[in-house]
């Protein structure tokens, strides 16, 4: 039985299901455990949480305090429930920066962990992730771009947990983009964020190979999905939705992907939808074995997987109206003939993004980097072609195109960006 009590309520033996207020307030990396360690009891006490659910039937219940007695007309709400409020305001891209590298951190350090227990054949706090994934889905209410262009930056070493936060964005934004409710945002999110859990049970040196797969590494490989499935099977507590997405986000809808080579109905759209935020990610990060394409790069390319069958069409163009046609991180060429990276996407005007200038053509010259509003009326400015970066070769670009915190460069987890 669920029970909302106040934190001063709190003993050692309860069963915490969930913390109130938002997730960045409490001291923890999950919220649904066993009150065990005197010190988390006090972290708990002295944090902004002010209010918490036990589940009873999973541990102690609070002490008799019948002047305390919750009114039995306001029924503790359901920890996986849409929040009731308004939406957020939208923010500038700025303001939100700070907010999404603090989240970025955060996340990266719960997937490490959740991968963490995997590898050591611990049970899975799946639900303990979605209070995370609450605040990721209404910091890309607040701003999209903040998130969107932070979980770009990688390393080798954390490529497979960035990965998992990355697509955890990219489902969020997408299912707001065809029509899901809050509900169903946050179980796509969470949803993204497990997909490839069954990576945990594939030894590092196959994972991080940066040479050519043997026939046999490369099937150990393809079971990943099968792994993380029957993972998060094994936890009694992961959704239908997680489940799907996990098993099914390399099917294709031509039949021609793995495990089952699904097509048709039999291939969900979450899991179509899983399908195109991992390969986008997959393709624009550098990887032990191949440096990343550019965003606008990869969506022409996807573009032409997708004509080939390879993905959704309907998923694929309800993806770019979310990225754009020139994604964040894109090299772009301007009439002025200068070089410039996106930052920002415009969904009302999709060619008129904002850009960093930072490179002169004419003159081969690096320029202090201006920031441009190509929407903004005024503006003589326009895109006329994408670049490769194959022949230019900036190292910087995917540093460049961070969203920057008012005040500060935002930071993202301490980590030097690849």
């Amino acid at each position: 039985m669920l029970k909302t009590v106040r934190v001063e309520q709190l003993r050692l033996g309860m069963y915490l299901h969930s913390l109130g207020g938002a997730w960045l307030d409490h001291p923890f990396w999950k919220t649904s455990f066993v009150l065990q360690d005197p010190a988390d009891l006090h972290k708990l006490r002295a944090s902004g949480v002010k209010e918490c659910e036990i589940d009873t039937a999973r541990g102690l219940d609070v002490e008799p305090e019948p002047a305390l007695a919750l009114p039995t007309a306001a029924p503790a709400p359901s920890a996986r429930a849409a929040p009731s409020q308004p939406a957020p305001q939208r923010t500038r891209l700025e303001e939100e920066a700070a907010i999404a590298s603090r989240l970025c951190a955060l996340a990266r350090h719960s997937v490490t962990s959740l991968f963490d227990e995997a590898r050591m054949g611990r049970a899975l706090d799946v639900e303990g992730c979605a209070p995370l994934v609450d605040e990721i889905a209404s910091s890309m209410q607040r701003n999209a771009g903040a998130m969107l262009g932070l979980v770009r930056l990688k390393t080798h070493d954390d490529y497979t947990f960035m990965h998992s936060v990355a697509v955890c964005t990219l489902m969020v934004v997408l299912s707001r983009r065809m029509g899901l409710d809050e509900a169903q945002v946050r179980e796509a999110g969470l949803a993204g964020l497990v997909h490839d859990m069954g990576k945990a049970k594939i030894p590092l040196e196959v994972l991080n190979k940066p040479g050519k797969l043997t026939p046999a590494e490369y099937h150990l490989i393809k079971g990943h999905p099968r792994f993380g499935h029957d993972m998060l099977l094994d936890t009694g507590m992961a959704s239908a939705v997680a489940l799907d997405v996990c098993l099914h986000h390399h099917e294709r809808p031509d039949g021609q992907g793995y495990p089952e080579g699904l097509s048709g109905e039999a291939f969900s759209l979450l899991a179509r939808m899983g399908a195109v935020c991992d390969v986008y990610d997959a393709i624009t990060s550098n990887r032990p074995y191949k440096e990343g394409w550019l965003p606008a790069d990869s969506i022409a390319k996807m573009a032409e997987w997708t004509r080939a069958g390879k993905f959704d069409a309907a998923v694929f163009r309800a993806f770019i109206d979310c990225v754009g046609i020139y994604p964040v991180g894109s090299l772009v060429r301007l009439g002025s003939q200068r070089l410039a990276v996106v930052v920002e996407h415009n969904p009302a005007a999709p060619v008129t993004p904002r850009v960093k200038v930072f490179y002169s053509l004419r003159a081969q010259l690096t320029l202090p980097i201006e920031m441009l509003d190509l929407s903004q009326s005024g503006c003589r400015e326009r895109i006329v072609g994408r670049e490769s970066n194959a022949q230019w070769r900036f190292p910087f670009l995917d540093k460049l195109a961070v969203p920057q915190a008012d005040g500060a460069a935002a930071r993202h987890s301490n980590r030097e960006p690849v």
